[in-house]
């Protein structure tokens, strides 16, 4: 499984878990602090501001109160999700049409 943070510029942090691994609560607080110290270095600006905020959707691991805690002490704002609402997906509007213009010369076994 891909999981991909990117904010409107570019990706700013990618990761790839194994087939075999379900993304749970304590996989997904380890992502969230790569992915902290990803902004940290890329993007710096926006990290010594606090000026970055987190939308994800609602799946469990997301909700789990060890990463609401987490969020909470490191300052992290959140934006809800709405719950069945797959049009409110920015992956469906930045992150696929660019996979698919960078895929599109590909083969892919």
């Amino acid at each position: 499984m891909l999981e991909v943070f990117s904010d409107y510029d570019s990706v700013i942090h990618y990761e790839f878990t194994p087939e075999d691994q379900t993304v749970n609560k304590e996989l997904y607080l380890e992502i969230l602090k790569r992915l902290r110290d990803a902004i940290r270095r890329k993007r710096h600006e926006k990290w010594v501001t606090n000026d970055w905020f987190l939308l994800d959707d609602n799946a469990p691991p997301h909700r789990a109160l060890i990463v609401k805690k987490y969020l909470a002490r490191h300052s992290i704002t959140t934006l809800e999700h709405h719950p069945y609402s797959p049009d409110l997906a920015p992956a469906d509007f930045y992150l696929f049409p660019r996979l698919k213009m960078k895929l599109k010369f590909d083969t892919i076994l």
